[in-house]
């Protein structure tokens, strides 16, 4: 069984100085505790922030890129990229742990697709198309619908995708945006990390209309493990704590990672939001099964957002404890071969898929 995470945001974490090779005390992923999570695959996702645009937004993503880049050629003999799902496969053989580049906000294309064909040469396997603000390709979920869906670029982008063998990433884009994708698409998109808005409200989450519409398309739905997308209880608790007022330690941290008083009072506010009653293990599996409901078992994936998110699922703190979600899985009665293909079969045959060319 090949475990394969569709979203991580470890590229963001390489620029705060995390070495990958090491077991970090507070760190949600590196290589020892994928090892120990038994998680064989992930894509690792260069974050461009909303706020950056035109030709910032492309020199932030090939900086992350570059570094990636780095760690990978550091850890050669624990971890190799894979371009393709038989990457995935001959990496696995290897013993070597799998990473696919992804880039999370299409502001990184700059408008030209001469610029998503020389990230695709780089490696890059997805782009998500927007973050938490409308861009020059789509609307976000947050945004204020400047486009109604998609952009004039965004709409010349889809087929683009397409052509070359880029998978398109729906997380973060509005319900008309996903419409607007799906109804141009020649191949199967994804939604690689989020959860179900059947079991809490939050406009990150994808309704079942679009759950059902991205498998009727043969594409993939991937479950997140962050708490305001799992459960609306949460989200009150986390506003009546008074830490949302407390997150700008991040921001001075992430300007100077290697300052040691920066790093802890980061890891402090950490701490504090990990003493919060959170969702657990359990209702991550709750919106697992009810997208397994909705969309059938080969479109169901899990896409946690590690690396991304400040306080995870109870249980889930860091990678090294996947396992508990897929025992939770088996618990529930889903066969071994229904619990594959939410681990990762079902990802690796969207991207075969997506491979091949219109």
């Amino acid at each position: 069984m090949t475990v394969f995470d569709a979203h991580c945001d470890a590229p963001s974490q390489m620029s705060r100085l995390r070495d990958y090779r090491l077991d970090n005390p507070d760190a949600q992923v590196d290589f020892p505790k994928m090892r120990r999570g038994g998680v064989g695959a992930s894509f690792f996702a260069a974050y461009v922030p909303a706020s950056l645009q035109g030709e910032d937004a492309t020199r932030h993503a090939r900086r992350l890129l570059d570094l990636l880049d780095v760690q990978m050629a550091a850890n050669a003999d624990i971890a190799a990229y894979a371009r393709c799902a038989g990457g995935v496969v001959r990496n696995r053989r290897a013993g070597r742990i799998s990473v696919l580049a992804g880039i999370e906000n299409a502001s990184a294309l700059n408008g030209s697709l001469d610029l998503l064909r020389e990230f695709y040469r780089r490696g890059v396997r997805y782009v998500t198309l927007t973050h938490s603000a409308d861009n020059d390709v789509a609307d976000s979920c947050t945004g204020s619908g400047r486009w109604g869906g998609l952009s004039p670029f965004g709409r010349e982008l889809v087929p683009a995708m397409n052509h070359i063998g880029m998978l398109i990433d729906l997380a973060h884009s509005s319900d008309a945006t996903m419409r607007e994708v799906l109804g141009l698409s020649a191949h199967p998109v994804a939604y690689t990390h989020g959860c179900c808005r059947a079991l809490a409200a939050h406009r990150r989450n994808i309704p079942d209309e679009l759950i059902r519409a991205i498998a009727d398309g043969g594409g993939i739905v991937c479950m997140s493990i962050y708490p305001c997308f799992l459960d609306d209880g949460f989200v009150r608790t986390l506003e009546a704590s008074g830490l949302e007022s407390q997150m700008s330690v991040e921001d001075e941290f992430i300007k100077d990672p290697g300052n040691p008083a920066k790093a802890a009072a980061w890891a402090a506010v950490r701490r504090r939001l990990e003493a919060l009653p959170r969702p657990g293990v359990s209702r991550v599996a709750d919106h697992i099964e009810h997208a397994v409901n909705v969309a059938g078992i080969d479109h169901v994936g899990i896409g946690t957002d590690y690396d991304g998110i400040e306080v995870t699922a109870e249980g889930l703190e860091d990678i090294s404890k996947f396992g508990t979600l897929l025992d939770e899985l088996r618990r529930r009665g889903f066969s071994r071969k229904e619990v594959s293909k939410i681990a990762g079969e079902n990802l690796l045959r969207v991207l075969k898929i997506v491979r091949k060319r219109v």
